[in-house]
């Protein structure tokens, strides 16, 4: 046999191996694709997090409240009604998983953003700690929506000083928010809580903010004063790709809010 027949041999016989093992391999690689694209939910932890493929999955884009908080219980039975034992698919945003090794992901079913749900239902905040991505509008104005329709997490304080504190400082570069009480009374503000998007939040300790009086709310540690307050336990609260206050009062009602 010639060389050039010989070549030619060899290269049909490689076409031949390619087109026996080409549906197996199609399959293996339809099947490790589809891992990352969804699945069945095994489990869902709580309102943020769910178990696909015996992997934890954190839903991008927003943060859920943590046991023991208002809404907790509604949050987790809102995502189980919605995904537990159903197929969902994931969409991503930058990074594929967090330090806890998670999968982040945005979780669809029935062709809806079920993150997306969740902050619509009152039962999230939006939460983007790295960077705002292409979710980011539609998840700020759904919190929006929310906060005008007084639902759970947006319900609005009735407190009578709810109208009267209001956020006279952000400057999340120096780490100091400070709030003014604008009414002709003195408001009390023990166990008002001011959050970030995430996990953080600072409890006032017991505390009057009198008339006309602002305080500060310095991240750090030091001595509490009737003007300036401590965030201790952190090196920095505030983001530099953007973040967002809550302020609540002892009842766990929205006083006010504010991003960048």
């Amino acid at each position: 046999m010639s060389k050039r027949n010989q070549i030619v041999l060899l290269f049909l016989l490689i076409i031949i191996l390619i087109g026996i093992n080409y549906q197996f391999l199609d399959s293996k690689l339809e099947e490790a694709f589809s891992e990352y694209e969804g699945g069945v939910v095994e489990r869902v932890i709580d309102g943020d997090t769910i178990v696909v493929n015996n992997i934890s999955v954190r839903l991008l884009g927003i943060n859920s409240p943590e046991n023991k908080e208002a809404y907790y219980d509604e949050a987790k039975k809102f995502l189980e009604n919605r995904t537990l034992e159903k197929r969902v698919r994931f969409g991503f945003g930058g990074e594929r998983y967090d330090r806890y090794d998670r999968m982040l992901a945005y979780v669809f079913f029935g062709g809806k953003n079920v993150n997306l749900e969740l902050i619509e239902q009152g039962l999230a905040n939006f939460y983007f700690p790295s960077r705002h991505d292409r979710y980011y509008s539609e998840f700020v104005n759904a919190w929006e929506q929310c906060v005008e329709s007084n639902k759970n997490l947006c319900e609005g304080s009735v407190d009578e000083c709810a109208d009267c504190i209001s956020l006279e400082k952000f400057d999340y570069k120096n780490e100091i928010i400070e709030f003014f009480n604008n009414c002709n009374f003195d408001c009390e503000m023990t166990n008002w809580k001011i959050k970030d998007e995430g996990r953080k939040n600072f409890i006032f300790p017991e505390f009057v903010l009198g008339s006309r009086k602002k305080i500060k709310v310095i991240t750090g540690d030091g001595t509490n004063t009737d003007e300036e307050m401590h965030w201790g336990g952190y090196d920095y609260v505030w983001t530099d790709s953007g973040d967002a206050l809550f302020l609540r009062d002892d009842l766990g009602k929205l006083v006010l809010w504010e991003r960048y």
